[in-house]
């Protein structure tokens, strides 16, 4: 009966494992690939689960014929003793060499395509394409336009059907920069940057709503599993609109509503030493200690993780520690009112650069 039970266990989380590794949304999935980074890795991937599966397949076979053929049939028979065969030896060796070269000759020219970065090292030579600099931090991203101007964090903006080139750093700790729908998973560190490329599919990035997620996938403290961004992957057009709207935010914007003026008027005693509401890379990297918030009121999540409605923004100012705990905004401000919180909503929510 244990044995039975036991069985009956194992064939459950069998069947779970089965299922699950059918779930995956166009903005999540690694397996649903949305850019051409995305689809050399999976095509990678395809390969060497196939060369795996191919040679376990064999060695089943091979197995399940030997113990079908030489099994014992007589005690009293003593079987041919044969000691060592060259040939098999020889084939044995070269098969495995085979193998690793059909893999790893697609590898290397991957890595080396993934490496190019030279258009991004080039002074002047990058006008037409992107550059980001994300730099983590606990537990959240920031995201740096050089040649554009513009300070965002936790959603980065990118125009699909183009490269688009991140130069990636720490500001505290090891990170892992990953959106795996499109490709990355490189590591962000305190004591060098690293670089990379990407490019957004458009028809991939309309099935996905033109918002994809992204990850740490680095072990960074206890929130890890927490510090996750947004990817707003639209086309050109949309793109060089919102550079022109972000570029345009030239001071803070001013409440309109009575409400959100109370707010804007507890935001500059509380909240302006850390959170900037100006998209300008002027201020030094250094002093930009919190997420930027210039259109905080557009953005698709609370702290990256809680639905963007007004209720939740009063809950992540409540209590930051319950949500993402380690933050390092917990403990900067005193303690407010449902009446003054209910103020700083109205006027974070109406933080807009476009209609």
């Amino acid at each position: 009966m244990k044995r039975l039970a036991k069985w009956r266990l194992i064939s459950l989380f069998s069947i779970l494992a089965l299922i699950l590794s059918g779930c995956g949304q166009p903005y999540l999935s690694a397996l649903r690939p949305a850019g051409e980074v995305a689809e050399m890795q999976y095509g990678l991937m395809k390969l060497s689960t196939l060369i795996m599966v191919g040679v376990i397949a064999v060695v089943t076979v091979i197995f399940i014929l030997v113990v079908i053929k030489f099994r014992r049939k007589d005690d009293s028979e003593i079987p041919k003793q044969v000691e060592g065969n060259h040939k098999l030896e020889i084939l044995w060796t070269v098969i495995p060499i085979l193998l690793l070269l059909i893999l790893a000759v697609p590898t290397v020219a991957d890595v080396f395509k993934l490496a190019d970065v030279g258009k991004m090292d080039k002074k002047g030579a990058h006008k037409d394409e992107v550059v980001v600099k994300v730099r983590s931090n606990l537990y959240w991203w920031e995201f740096e336009y050089p040649d554009l101007g513009i300070v965002t964090s936790q959603e980065l903006v990118v125009p699909t059907n183009k490269k688009v080139y991140f130069s990636l750093h720490s500001s505290d700790v090891k990170h892992s920069f990953w959106i795996p729908a499109v490709g990355g998973k490189m590591d962000t560190n305190t004591d060098n940057v690293n670089k990379f490329w990407l490019e957004f599919d458009d028809k991939k990035a309309n099935e996905a709503g033109n918002l994809f997620y992204g990850k740490c996938a680095e072990l960074c403290g206890p929130s890890h599993a927490l510090m996750d961004f947004k990817v707003r992957a639209i086309s050109q057009s949309k793109f060089d609109s919102w550079v022109s709207a972000m570029k345009d935010v030239k001071k803070p914007q001013q409440a309109t509503s009575e409400l959100a003026q109370q707010g804007q008027k507890i935001f500059s005693q509380s909240c302006i030493g850390c959170h900037a509401v100006t998209p300008t890379n002027a201020t030094p990297e250094k002093a930009r200690v919190a997420p930027n918030l210039t259109n905080f009121g557009e953005r698709s999540r609370v702290a990256g993780i809680l639905p963007h409605t007004k209720e939740d923004v009063k809950a992540w100012i409540k209590n930051p520690e319950k949500f993402k705990p380690g933050n390092k905004m917990t403990g900067k401000y005193p303690q407010m009112s449902d009446q003054e919180l209910d103020a700083l909503a109205e006027y974070l929510m109406g933080l807009k650069v476009q209609d």
